[in-house]
């Protein structure tokens, strides 16, 4: 009996220009839709009193900590599902997953961007929205007109991410403001994070995980997001 050989994936890089090209297309298109799709779900939020109320007595010291790991949990489960499958379905499921848990967790820095400007936040909402697509596009220009492969930073932002986590957690416990500097290094981690997704989208992900890919650029982008937005909101 013949032995049926497992479908090679090649990666993006070693495809014909055409075929990258058309890849680049629909990643970044499932970029924009998640983003989209984020802002709606929002708006559904901001209009269900109980889920709004729930979300922000999440904030106060340990159970921040409780939403912040079970944010986590959700988003590392979505970004395994998406990254170690060929399936179209579980890739559209888990990104789905994480714009919602991304939208929950972004309810109470929302809220207080709303709450300190006269005009409802949206002056602030639409500077760290600017600032931010800004930013990431040009990072993400410099990875695919360079075609430098940014896999080293790796290690670098997982030690970088650690520490971050780490300072949230003490900062919960002990009761102390991370501060600007905090913000500050946490949008240099997460602009590391942009060129380090954006060439795994390049050299990592094969032709059929556009999806899979959208997912780890919006991860990015929604981080550097918080931050700016974070900044922005500072009183």
């Amino acid at each position: 009996m013949e032995q049926i050989q497992p479908q090679q994936h090649i990666s993006v890089a070693g495809l014909t220009d055409e075929k990258r090209v058309a890849f680049y297309r629909k990643t970044y298109t499932h970029l924009a839709l998640a983003v989209l799709l984020f802002i709606l779900v929002e708006m559904i939020f901001f209009q269900i009193p109980a889920l709004l109320q729930f979300a922000l007595s999440l904030t106060q010291g340990w159970l921040w900590l409780v939403m912040l790991g079970g944010f986590m949990l959700v988003t590392n489960y979505a970004e395994k599902m998406a990254l170690n499958s060929h399936d179209i379905n579980k890739q559209y499921l888990a990104l789905l997953l994480f714009v919602i848990a991304e939208a929950f967790i972004f309810i109470p820095l929302i809220f207080i961007a709303m709450s300190i400007a006269a005009d409802g936040g949206m002056e602030i909402l639409n500077q760290a929205a600017i600032m931010t697509l800004s930013l990431f596009s040009g990072l993400s220009a410099i990875v695919l007109l360079t075609k430098k492969d940014f896999s080293f930073l790796k290690s670098m932002l997982a030690i970088g991410f650690f520490i971050a986590l780490g300072l949230i957690v003490a900062g919960v416990l002990f009761g102390f403001n991370l501060g600007l500097w905090f913000s500050v290094g946490m949008i240099i981690l997460a602009s590391g994070a942009i060129l380090y997704q954006t060439s795994n989208m390049v050299h990592k992900y094969s032709e059929d995980q556009y999806v899979a890919a959208s997912l780890g650029l919006f991860a990015s982008l929604m981080l550097l997001f918080w931050y700016i937005l974070s900044i922005l909101s500072r009183d």
